[in-house]
């Protein structure tokens, strides 16, 4: 859970405006195996309740019950809590999951929240911004970073970065029944989802309320200029059928993505490739995830979902490895 998600901030707004105080516990950097990531965050009230995860077990326990002290003694200021999740460790985090991340435990000010309503508006109006945590208090831009996430600390000042709002954009090509799934699926996977389809008045995509732009393109050589690519871009194609996924192809093979993928058979898939390659020498599906998704023999729309939406995961995050 990103420090940006709404429900954390919401739930500090609501504790402030209450007359409470709270402690924001902030996963600033993650190696390994560690359950808590990068942008991982939650909330504790000095009345007992708390909000968010930053990754769970017996570690997430321990510092609840630290920041729970603190705010009942009076005595809450920052800190800086790096946690190893082995038991050879010097600084154990009570997991033996290996890896392992840094914690700051933040004290929320009164000045904090006009920057937190800032943020909170940004984030309901689906923009991007910036998220930053000094020891002096918490700030929020609309200027975007150029990383998602930057930490560094010295003993007495820290510094953390965030790029707010969703990070990542997916780029469904077709609007038919596995797109209306796997919208459904990537919208709780932190994605911001975009649809395109060349049919008017389509069913599947008048019920996809998932996604968040819905586009009806005259014909699919308009995504060179509706699809910019970039790092945190990823695109599937799956349109209605071999010349339209063809064309999408064409169109923008040669953009920089983090994530391109067709839906289609192994033997389609195969022809494609040996159209390419006969045309231009050593031009292959090299590229591009196809035939789409993992190999869990998936069958109805939703399994096919699953199989993408865990390729695309799992390519996310072993690039952040």
């Amino acid at each position: 859970m990103p420090a940006a998600n709404g429900t954390v901030w919401q739930f500090i707004m609501h504790k402030t405006e209450t007359g409470h105080k709270t402690i924001l516990l902030q996963v600033t950097d993650s190696k390994g195996s560690s359950p808590g990531r990068n942008g991982f965050s939650m909330a504790v009230s000095d009345d007992g309740h708390f909000c968010g995860t930053i990754g769970g077990g017996i570690m997430e326990h321990k510092f609840v019950e630290l920041a729970r002290s603190s705010l009942a003694s009076g005595t809450a200021e920052w800190s800086i809590h790096r946690q190893v999740h082995s038991k050879q460790a010097e600084k154990q985090s009570g997991m033996i999951c290996s890896g392992e991340q840094t914690i700051l435990l933040y004290p929320v000010k009164n000045e904090d929240v006009r920057h937190i309503a800032r943020l909170l508006a940004s984030l309901e109006n689906q923009r991007n911004g910036s998220l930053v945590i000094t020891e002096s208090g918490i700030h929020f831009e609309d200027v975007i970073p150029t990383r998602d996430f930057n930490f560094n600390h010295n003993g007495t000042s820290f510094y953390y970065n965030e790029k707010t709002g969703l990070k990542n954009v997916i780029n469904i090509i077709g609007g038919g029944h596995c797109s209306l799934a796997l919208s459904e699926l990537m919208r709780n996977l932190d994605f911001y989802i975009k649809v395109y389809d060349d049919r008017p008045g389509l069913s599947t995509m008048e019920r996809n309320v998932f996604a968040h732009e819905k586009t009806v393109v005259p014909g699919y050589e308009h995504l060179k200029e509706l699809i910019p690519g970039g790092p945190s871009e990823y695109a599937v194609i799956m349109t209605l059928g071999y010349r339209t996924d063809d064309l999408a192809f064409r169109t923008i093979c040669n953009k920089p993505f983090r994530y391109l993928g067709m839906l289609g058979s192994k033997s389609k898939i195969k022809t494609m490739a040996d159209t390419y390659g006969n045309e231009t020498p050593g031009k292959i599906l090299g590229h591009i995830y196809a035939p789409v998704g993992l190999d869990i023999k998936s069958e109805t729309a939703y399994e096919i979902a699953v199989s993408i939406a865990a390729q695309i995961i799992k390519v996310k995050n072993y690039s952040m490895e």
